[in-house]
């Protein structure tokens, strides 16, 4: 018996806990993570035709245009036609969801709903030991000095993203780009919201969800 093909999207604003959930998902449901920004990246630097065009675009700060990301995307997943995959970071807009649509059936797209002030806050806790790329967290993954890295004792950096301001900045445009593509999901009943403030507390109505609509492999 050959076991039904399940493919998923994430949504997700920056700081809701996107990566987390993801790879829990990759891990326990066994699928493919296929994240748009590493397949840009990677074409980058592959100076594919792909890679090339949209360099041009990024080198002068502006978006990749729709049609150039969904030929990007939709050339990976023709090579996926057989396997269950989980899309992160795309859609981004009402017209790549609609390409994308006419392309490849999507069983099921999942939203993360996180608090505006709770991401703005976690966020504005990170600071971060720029030539390793060490992370720490004021509130729970603390550096033992405050203000330095545990390992070389240099001093700690805050990324300029990770501004208050700047966060805020980001999360209006985020919700002002992906509210209709949420809405143009939620009209097809393919949209699944999950709500909460932590990782820990979202990740098991995710992982009950998709427990009763990821098909079982034999």
């Amino acid at each position: 018996m050959i076991s039904k093909v399940f493919r998923a999207i994430i949504l997700g604003p920056p700081g809701s806990g996107k990566g987390t959930i993801s790879s829990r998902i990759v891990k326990d449901f066994k699928l493919t993570h296929l994240s748009s920004g590493d397949l840009l990246r990677a074409q980058v630097r592959g100076k594919t035709d792909a890679g090339l065009k949209a360099s041009e675009y990024i080198e002068r700060g502006g978006l990749v245009p729709d049609h150039l990301m969904v030929d990007l995307i939709l050339n990976e997943l023709k090579g996926l036609s057989s396997v269950d995959w989980l899309l992160d970071g795309f859609p981004r807009t009402v017209e790549q969801a609609k390409a994308l649509a006419d392309e490849v059936g999507v069983d099921s797209v999942i939203n993360l709903k996180v608090p505006f002030d709770v991401i703005v806050k976690r966020l504005e806790g990170r600071w971060m030991h720029a030539p390793s790329g060490r992370v720490y967290n004021q509130d729970w993954n603390p550096p033992r000095e405050p203000g330095k890295d545990d390992v070389t004792g240099e001093l700690l950096t805050q990324r300029d993203d990770d501004k208050p301001e700047t966060v805020l900045a980001r999360l209006r445009a985020y919700q002002n780009l992906t509210s209709p593509v949420t809405d143009f999901y939620r009209d097809l009943d393919l949209l699944k919201e999950f709500t909460g403030t932590e990782s820990d507390k979202i990740w098991p109505e995710v992982h009950k969800y998709l427990s009763t609509v990821v098909p079982p492999k034999s």
